[in-house]
């Protein structure tokens, strides 16, 4: 199963490794992997709107405007059907 991550971005639901709230106040290591991944260039943002969470996955990260509690919600769908 692929879950959709905001605008036209859909990943296999088989890489996902966290998803991570955006919209608490971020803790520093977080702000750390997230410059981290910039300078990596694995970091991929998919809208320009609020970001609200940040998808870790085998091989990039990915900033999105939907909310964590809606992916995981979507991923769960995901670990229910295999």
């Amino acid at each position: 199963m692929y879950l959709h991550l905001g605008d036209d971005t859909i990943i296999s639901g088989e890489k996902i490794i966290a998803i991570v709230n955006l919209e608490e106040p971020v803790s520093a290591d977080l702000k750390q992997l997230i410059e981290d991944a910039k300078i990596d260039k694995t970091l991929r943002i998919i809208s320009n709107d609020k970001k609200k969470a940040m998808v870790f996955c085998d091989n990039c990260q990915y900033l999105s405007p939907i909310s964590s509690t809606t992916l995981f919600k979507r991923a769960i769908q995901f670990l229910k059907e295999v």
